[in-house]
């Protein structure tokens, strides 16, 4: 069940709405579900939507929380899901790739919950992925949208937490972010996320180190604060980002958005001129589209990240 873009504008006027206080993309935060590959019509996520206009309409001002905490509700289930190694692993290939080719099984027990179809019907039923397409034989899942991504996100970040048995310090990790944002400065950020994060990581989180796993950690990282809505591949007219940093809605006081490009290397391959090259090449690429071109407010760097304790970073 959900809510079309009609319903929801009827939704507003019927209910008194005050539209000044919408100040972020419904769609991006709430739309993007179907559930039936003959559908035309993506449907807003009903509970999200009816919580915002709720918080809307008690506190007369702009909400202070654009993502429901009820959401987290969804992130306990996944620890329960992900009680099997298979399950854990095909979630985290999930979450790296954004989704997933399956089928849509319409009935299994729970008992058959480590096969892969009956794992990725289940987050389908949950609304965890949605159908982005139909595909030859099966269909083409996705995350439905930017709240659901922050839920994943989550479970990245605790799963490795516990595996490696350390804890982020808030305190420390604002601050990072906080440099970005007013001083323009790129390096404590990621001299916290490599030394106290990416350095402490289990034997078992290595086995899924690559550049797709060091950029959940880093969103992950980021959503943890207020100050930035952090969101990767975005598309331009040059290209897809690796990372965009664009500041919160409710913070027009952040100085700084960043766009981060980002490479992976292996302990035993140091990057080369040549890597150095090509990747700051990427960066001026993206940030010479349309949507980056010309911004005085736009700070731009590469990252080589070498194993995991080690970094490059080259600020434009």
């Amino acid at each position: 069940m959900g809510f079309t873009e009609q319903e929801v504008e009827w939704l507003m006027d019927e209910t008194g709405v005050n539209r000044d206080f919408i100040i972020v993309d419904m769609k991006w935060y709430y739309n993007g579900y179907l559930f039936n590959e003959d559908a035309t019509d993506r449907i807003y996520n009903p509970s999200m939507m009816l919580y915002f206009f709720n918080r809307i309409i008690n506190e007369e001002k702009v909400p202070k929380n654009i993502i429901d905490d009820n959401l987290k509700i969804d992130y306990g289930r996944l620890q329960r899901l992900t009680y099997n190694k298979t399950n854990r692993e095909m979630l985290l290939q999930i979450i790296k790739d954004e989704g997933i080719i399956s089928q849509i099984q319409s009935k299994f027990s729970i008992d058959k919950l480590y096969r892969d179809h009956y794992f990725v019907s289940l987050l389908f039923y949950l609304g965890l992925l949605t159908i982005e397409r139909p595909t030859f034989g099966g269909v083409q899942l996705c995350i439905p949208n930017y709240s659901i991504k922050t839920v994943f996100w989550e479970y990245i970040m605790e799963l490795a937490q516990e595996n490696a048995g350390f804890a982020i310090s808030i305190a420390e990790l604002e601050r990072a972010i906080t440099s970005l944002a007013l001083d323009g400065q790129a390096k404590p950020f990621i001299d916290y996320v490599v030394h106290n994060i990416f350095n402490r990581l289990s034997n078992e989180d290595l086995k899924n180190f690559d550049e797709k796993y060091i950029k959940i950690m880093l969103l992950g990282c980021l959503f943890h604060s207020n100050i930035y809505v952090p969101t990767s591949e975005l598309e331009t007219n040059t290209g897809y980002l690796d990372m965009y940093l664009m500041r919160s809605p409710l913070l027009p006081q952040v100085k700084y958005e960043w766009i981060f490009e980002l490479k992976y290397f292996k302990a035993s391959k140091k990057p080369t001129d040549t890597d150095r090259v090509d990747a700051r090449n990427q960066l001026l690429n993206y940030s010479g589209s349309y949507m980056m071109k010309g911004r005085n407010d736009l700070k731009k760097a590469v990252i080589l990240f070498v194993g995991k304790n080690k970094y490059e970073l080259f600020e434009e």
